[in-house]
């Protein structure tokens, strides 16, 4: 795998949006949700600071959705459909970066993915901390 610290490049499966990023805490970060969007879009994310990523091509050809409290705001290519990235709701100064999206790197890469519990996030209720860890996605290849 490459160094997290240093920019990494990552774009959407056909191509159109590309982008550079530093990751906030290399792939530390790397988690899965389980909040109704999260669960259906199923990518595995890591964090990077809003400032840290750079549209090298294509940031036109992103698409924005939101939903319920419309404060994540969910980016993927109007054109193959590629969720990219999504400025974070318990945390509005990040992105959470699709690792897929990120050259050289595979969600499969990752042994354990750990999962938080989005269904009862945080900003929803009294109970300010960050999000709980329900769960882990397990990977484990078959012999060759």
């Amino acid at each position: 795998m490459t160094d997290p610290q240093q920019s990494l490049k990552g774009q959407c499966h056909c191509g159109a949006v590309k982008f550079e990023v530093a990751l906030s805490d290399g792939f530390k970060t790397l988690r899965r949700c389980t909040c109704s969007y999260c669960t259906m879009r199923g990518a595995a994310v890591v964090s990077a600071q809003l400032a840290d990523i750079h549209f090298t091509q294509g940031e036109d050809k992103l698409t924005l959705y939101q939903f319920k409290t419309k404060t994540a705001r969910h980016y993927f290519c109007s054109v193959c459909g590629i969720y990219t990235h999504h400025q974070r709701r318990s945390n509005p100064t990040q992105n959470g970066v699709n690792v897929a999206c990120l050259e050289g790197i595979s969600p499969f890469d990752f042994d354990i993915i750990p999962v938080f519990d989005g269904q009862n996030h945080p900003a929803d209720s009294n109970n300010k901390t960050l999000g709980k860890v329900v769960g882990q996605l397990h990977f484990k290849r078959e012999p060759q």
